[in-house]
C-alpha cells in the first residue's frame, strides 16, 4: 500500500479519531492514540489540527456530514416533520445520545454546549429544518410572523431531548405529539395566538 496523502490521509485520521472517541471518550483520547490507529505520526496530525479539541471537532463534523438526514418532502408540514423526525431519531438518535456522553470532557474543557457544536457542524450548509419551514410557508401552512428561530428548532430540540433522556429512538406516538400538540398550534395561521 502506497503512502496516503491529502484527502485519503485526512479521512483515515478523522476515522481513527472517531473510533478512538467512541472507545475512549474525549478525556482519554490522545493525539498519540489517533496517530497510531491511523498509521501515521503525531507531526502529521499537528500540521492539520492545533490540538485534540480541533481534531475531535473535525472528526465529529466529518461523521455528521456522512450521516445527514435529508428533509422529507411529503407535501405537508405535518408529514414532512413526522417523516424527518422519525428518520433522524432512528438514524442519529442513539449516536447523539452516545456522543453527548463521550464529549462530556470536551464540553467541560471548552465551556461550550451541544448547541454550539451543532452550529459548527452545520456551518455553511442549509439545514433540512429550514427547507421544511420554507416549503410550509410557501404552501400557507405556517404564519411566518409566528415562526421564530426558537419555535422552528422546537420539534428537533424536543426530539434530541427525548433521545438523551431515553437513550433510544423516539416512539412514533411521541413524535406525533411533538408535532401535533406542541409545534403545529404555535405556527398555524389563524387567530389562535
Amino acid at each position: 500500500m502506497g503512502r496516503r496523502r491529502g484527502e485519503a490521509l485526512e479521512a483515515a485520521i478523522l476515522d481513527a479519531a472517531w473510533d478512538e472517541l467512541n472507545e475512549r471518550g474525549y478525556t482519554n483520547l490522545t493525539i498519540d492514540s489517533v496517530a497510531r490507529r491511523a498509521g501515521t505520526s503525531k507531526p502529521v496530525l499537528y500540521r492539520r489540527w492545533a490540538d485534540k479539541r480541533e481534531l475531535v471537532e473535525a472528526a465529529v463534523v466529518r461523521r455528521n456530514v456522512i450521516q445527514l438526514t435529508a428533509p422529507a418532502d411529503t407535501g405537508s408540514l405535518r408529514g414532512d416533520l413526522i417523516a424527518t423526525l422519525t428518520e433522524a431519531s432512528e438514524r442519529q438518535g442513539p449516536v447523539l445520545a452516545q456522543l453527548s456522553l463521550l464529549l462530556a470532557g470536551y464540553f467541560a474543557e471548552t465551556e461550550s454546549s451541544f448547541t454550539e457544536l451543532r452550529e459548527r457542524i452545520i456551518a455553511g450548509r442549509r439545514s433540512g429544518r429550514d427547507e421544511i419551514m420554507e416549503r410550509a410557508i410557501a404552501r400557507g401552512e405556517i404564519d411566518p410572523s409566528r415562526l421564530t428561530p426558537r419555535i422552528a428548532a422546537l420539534p428537533f430540540d424536543l426530539l434530541r431531548g427525548e433521545t438523551m433522556m431515553t437513550l433510544r429512538p423516539v416512539a412514533p406516538e411521541v413524535i406525533e405529539e411533538i408535532v401535533d400538540t406542541v409545534f403545529l398550534p404555535l405556527v398555524r395561521p389563524g387567530d389562535g395566538k
